[in-house]
């Protein structure tokens, strides 16, 4: 009955039979056969025709919004099926790296066949355990990566600028050098202090940059942050300076299990490579 549902909508939807078996690539006959055979189904007349015209009748309408749901149902499960059936890996990775991901997704979804990813943002430690324990097929993180997992497509993003609360006094500065951090508080987002930089460090939650702007706009330290965060970051309690640190970065590379080797995964490394260089 699901053929002839769907004629019913379209001879609903054009209010010609010709027109509607064009549409669906069938004859005229058949189309009036289909719709037919819907009406002795239901027990209910759906249409009026005449010479000049196609009406629907109060049966019709009152039945049209069923069918359509019918058909939007079969639509939607077609989707879900397609999409179960293609290959799928998970991906987490770090929001600032957030843009990087949704380039590998879009390249892995335009080849043939295409691959889904399913992304997870996730802090350092979260996206480790959830790679340890299989939860997901790869993981962007910064380096080193913990040691059971094999690592490749390495790149750094550059931290050149500094946050400071609002009303600093460094936050009027065109720029401020490395040697100025001197008795400062910096927090840093990871396991380990800011290579090369003095004052004390104050570790907190790893690639959790919102939550050290948080402790910024507090008063509780300094946070040099990468530029990509800076223009997305829209607050009044924090400001952003450019900081010259001696070419201060974070490196990332893209790590997985070597016990779980898959041709998806291999896709995935080449398709994160590619995006590097493309972009």
């Amino acid at each position: 009955m699901l053929r002839e549902i769907h004629c019913f909508t379209k001879v609903a939807e054009r209010l010609s039979f010709s027109a509607a078996a064009a549409d669906l690539g069938m004859s005229q006959p058949a189309m009036s056969q289909a719709i037919t055979r819907l009406e002795r189904a239901t027990g209910s007349r759906l249409f009026e025709r005449s010479a000049r015209e196609v009406r629907l009748t109060a049966e019709g309408k009152a039945l049209l919004a069923y069918a359509e749901q019918v058909i939007e149902s079969v639509r939607a499960f077609e989707v879900e099926a397609a999409r179960l059936a293609r290959p799928t890996i998970h991906l987490a990775y770090p929001p600032l790296v957030g843009a990087l991901a949704a380039r590998i997704v879009r390249r892995l979804a335009g080849r043939t066949p295409a691959i889904g990813v399913e992304l997870r943002a996730a802090g350092r430690s979260a996206a480790a355990r959830a790679l340890a324990d299989g939860e997901v097929s790869a993981a962007i993180l910064a380096t080193p990566a913990p040691a059971p997992f094999v690592t490749a497509a390495r790149f750094h993003v550059t931290v050149d600028h500094l946050a400071v609360p609002a009303g600093h006094r460094l936050e009027s500065r065109p720029k401020v050098t490395a040697d100025e951090l001197g008795g400062h508080v910096l927090l840093t987002p990871g396991t380990r202090p800011w290579p090369g930089l003095p004052g004390r460090s104050r570790l907190v939650a790893d690639d959790d940059f919102a939550a050290a702007l948080d402790l910024v706009a507090a008063g509780a330290g300094l946070l040099p942050i990468p530029q990509l965060l800076v223009r997305t970051v829209r607050r009044d309690d924090v400001r952003f300076v450019p900081l010259e640190a001696g070419g201060l970065r974070i490196t990332y590379a893209l790590a997985w299990s070597r016990e779980r080797v898959t041709p998806e995964l291999m896709a995935l490394v080449q398709a994160v490579q590619d995006a590097l260089w493309t972009r």
